[in-house]
């Protein structure tokens, strides 16, 4: 239970973090922002275990820390703004 709690805290941190740092308005709620900064959380781990190389002792997919997982919320957010500019067919 208290880590589902500490994926919801880390995921509304990152989340929240990753919509400061990429410019422009998005239109996002709260609980987009928490699912953003979840999907960050894995993209993010992802991208440190091709960096570093898998955890022997963590198999499969595994969520990473705030730094990384704002990296990863970053770039979720940014394909997410890109598709949907597209969509819309905004500038």
């Amino acid at each position: 239970m208290l880590s589902f709690m500490w994926w919801i805290v880390v995921g509304l941190i990152a989340g929240s973090l990753g919509k400061l740092f990429v410019p422009g308005r998005q239109p996002l709620g709260c609980l987009m922002t928490l699912g953003l900064g979840l999907v960050g959380s894995f993209v993010g781990g992802f991208i440190s275990s091709v960096i570093f190389g898998p955890d022997p002792t963590d198999p499969g997919l595994h969520a990473s820390g705030i730094i990384m997982s704002t990296i990863g919320a970053v770039i979720v957010l940014a394909a997410f703004l890109a598709i949907q500019k597209r969509r819309i067919g905004g500038p």
